[in-house]
């Protein structure tokens, strides 16, 4: 992506007294059609690939973006004591109620992965109220119900992933122990294989969840999928590996008339390469979309 296009402006926001996000802008050479605001998934941030790609595409095609950068990722552990988890809205709906006030011109909202379990989330929280401040929200790949993708991830098959995500978890609370021992202590890290544990050791007792299935059970976006009352699209590949095609079987598809779902055999978890042109296919697709709301 041309930084020299489209120059970035790396933003602070105060979300709560002691707590500050950031956010990489970059705004189109023309006035802007609409506004972009990109979630990453679990241990990425705004510099991971399909970020970066989803910015390069929509620049393209006069969006503004901001590329946000939940709460201790991207090298921003010093911004906030307390990490992030899947289910937190607050910073984002922060971010977004500032860029509204700021732009005032239309605002969309994609997750990636868990960050697609964020935006979904704040959008049916927010219910009739996201109409004041966002166009439409898109969640890709998106494990809309956290405990059937924690299961997936310890499937045989999954260990690479699962050994991935959990040694970069592991590092967070290495480079966290020094800020706040008591919240990131030391010595269940070598217990700790699955996200599972790690939620029950870390994610639960931090954010005062109890255990990783309550965190579970109170955080999955499918008990909000019902109450959105904006467009909303998701994408799903039905061999993602990490997330189950069977969770989608859910009936806020049939009962909500602002839900897509839009579904592919092949993509896995956040691929969506194609063979013919368009290449970056999922990238077209969303701005496609984004451009039937505004028309």
């Amino acid at each position: 992506m041309s930084e020299t296009r489209w120059p970035i402006d790396a933003v602070l926001y105060r979300t709560e007294p002691e707590v500050q996000v950031l956010v990489h802008a970059q705004k189109p050479t023309e006035k802007p059609k609409g506004e972009v605001l990109l979630i990453h998934g679990l241990e990425g941030s705004s510099n991971s690939g399909y970020a970066r790609s989803m910015a390069h595409a929509a620049l393209e095609r006069g969006f503004a973006v901001h590329r946000f950068n939940m709460r201790g990722c991207g090298g921003t552990e010093k911004l906030a004591v307390l990490a992030y988890h899947a289910g937190q809205t607050s910073d984002v709906l922060a971010v977004i109620r500032e860029g509204v006030r700021a732009s005032r011109t239309p605002f969309f909202l994609i997750g990636y992965s868990l960050g697609g379990n964020v935006a979904l989330k704040l959008a049916g929280e927010l219910g009739a109220d996201a109409a004041g401040l966002l166009a439409g929200v898109i969640g890709v790949s998106t494990p809309i119900d956290l405990a059937a993708g924690a299961a997936a991830v310890e499937r045989p098959g999954n260990f690479l992933y699962q050994d991935r995500f959990v040694k970069r978890l592991k590092e967070r609370i290495r480079r966290k122990h020094p800020q706040a021992p008591e919240l990131y202590p030391l010595e269940p890290l070598d217990r700790i294989r699955t996200i599972v544990q790690f939620d029950d050791n870390y994610t639960a007792k931090i954010f005062s969840f109890g255990t990783a299935a309550n965190y579970f059970a109170t955080q999955s976006s499918n008990q909000f999928l019902e109450r959105i009352r904006i467009p909303a699209l998701l994408v799903q590949s039905k061999d993602d590996p990490l997330v189950p095609f069977s969770m989608y079987d859910h009936p806020a598809f049939a009962a909500n008339p602002r839900l897509r779902l839009l579904t592919v055999e092949h993509g896995g978890h956040l691929g969506f390469l194609a063979r013919r042109q368009p290449r970056f296919w999922l990238d077209e697709t969303i701005l496609e979309w984004m451009e039937t709301v505004l028309r």
